[in-house]
This record gives C-alpha cells, sequence and structure tokens, in this order.
C-alpha cells in the first residue's frame, strides 16, 4: 500500500496551478482547512475557481484566499453570511465572478461529478432566476431543471484522524461536503489532526476511503475561523 503521508503544507498544494478548481471542504467553520488555505495563498496560484459551501469570513482562509485576488469565480450557495465582508465587496466591483448554487443542488452536482454522471434533473430552481439558461424537461407533470455534474482539480478538506494510507475520519458535520468533493477531485490533499499507522482505523467506521486521497498532512491544533476572527487575524 502506499503511504501518502506528506511532510507539511506548502509541499502538500506546491503543485496547484493557475487556473485550476479548487474543492474547499467544510461546512462553514466546521471542516475549513485553514492551513492548507493558507499553505495556497503563500504559493502564489492565481485565476482559481473555487468550489465551497459558502465565501469564508473575516480575513482568513477562505475569505483570505479571496481577499489575495487568487479567486476569479466562487461556485457556492452562501456567498454572504454573518462574517463575510471580503467576497461581497469584490463580487459588486466585478472583481470576481459568482455562480449560485441552492446547497441541495451543489451537494448532489458533487457528487454526482465524482461518480461520474454528467448531469441531472432537479425541482430546484425551476420559476426562479436561477433557472435562466437552463434547459428545463417535463416528467410526470413536473418540471425540473437540468444541473451539470461539478469535478475539480484539487480538493483541501480536513478531516480528525487518518491512516497513512489515505482512509479518512471526520468530525460531525466537517463531513457534509468533503467526502463527495474527494471523490470528485483529480488529486485530493487532507489535513488531519492526527495520522496513524495502517490498521488503526476501525474499518467500518471510515467515511472517506485512501483510494480517494492523494496526499494527508498531519496538523496538530488546527486553526478556527471563529477564534481567528475574534483575535483579529488578518491573513498573510
Amino acid at each position: 500500500m502506499i503511504n501518502k503521508q506528506i511532510a507539511g503544507t506548502a509541499e502538500a498544494v506546491a503543485d496547484v496551478f493557475d487556473g485550476a478548481t479548487i474543492m474547499i471542504g467544510g461546512f462553514g467553520e466546521a471542516g475549513s482547512p485553514i492551513e492548507l488555505i493558507h499553505a495556497l495563498i503563500d504559493q502564489g496560484a492565481t485565476n482559481l475557481t473555487v468550489v465551497n459551501n459558502n465565501t469564508g469570513g473575516g480575513e482568513v482562509g477562505l475569505a483570505a484566499l479571496i481577499k489575495a485576488g487568487r479567486v476569479s469565480k466562487m461556485i457556492c450557495s452562501f456567498p454572504r453570511t454573518a462574517n463575510s465582508t471580503v467576497f461581497p465587496k469584490l463580487y459588486h466591483s466585478g472583481a470576481t465572478k459568482l455562480e449560485l448554487v441552492p446547497q441541495g443542488t451543489l451537494a448532489e452536482r458533487i457528487r454526482a461529478g465524482g461518480a461520474g454522471i454528467p448531469a441531472f434533473y432537479t425541482a430546484t430552481s425551476v420559476g426562479t432566476p436561477l433557472e435562466e439558461g437552463k434547459e428545463r424537461r417535463t416528467i410526470d407533470g413536473r418540471d425540473y431543471v437540468l444541473e451539470y455534474g461539478l469535478t475539480g482539480d484539487f480538493a483541501l478538506i480536513r478531516g480528525r484522524m487518518a491512516d497513512r494510507y489515505g482512509n479518512v475520519l471526520y468530525n460531525k458535520t466537517a463531513r457534509n461536503f468533503s467526502p463527495v468533493m474527494a471523490m470528485a477531485c483529480k488529486t485530493t490533499i487532507v489535513q488531519v489532526e492526527d495520522v496513524v499507522d495502517g490498521g488503526e482505523l476501525d474499518p467500518e467506521a471510515v467515511v472517506t476511503p485512501g483510494i480517494f486521497v492523494n496526499r494527508v498532512v498531519e496538523q496538530k491544533n488546527p486553526a478556527y475561523e471563529s477564534v481567528l476572527i475574534a483575535d483579529g487575524v488578518s491573513y498573510p
């Protein structure tokens, strides 16, 4: 079996290229891979398309990546939340594009992409501005809109624990988007608080199997977005 543990976050994101599509895991703060995102800022890749549930908060993590001018387009469900001030300003100025996707549809588009399903029909968004430009079809008397599966070049996700072979466990809602993102991207990079040897994880508890993971980074005492915001931290 392949040992997928990488020495540090900088090495883990070193090959992210300009113009890449990046899926970033997390459900709000829960499961946000802060250290991997900050390493990506330091690495310098630009013109990125980022897929996430939201646009981050404060000036750390995803919000910091956006503030640094590295993100040309966001695909998300919640572009504005309590602490999101960076993205709304850039969007209204025309500096960053937005593709707004209902949360359930976003999750299903990612899942479909990972499962090799090119498109599917959903009733969500029928009769709303989000339907504009999309194919509509009536099935059994109900209208549906065609949505396309989403795939990416890199997934940056955060787990609670993993073994050296990439099998990952999560903490509660941190798993909401991360498992499907791991399936939908060519290269999946995971940061976890603890990396253990093979055989130490209960196989029945593994959420993301190692076949979907390319790199694992141990990140002790990971940062939390709300704490950084409360402390007034701005990255870099």
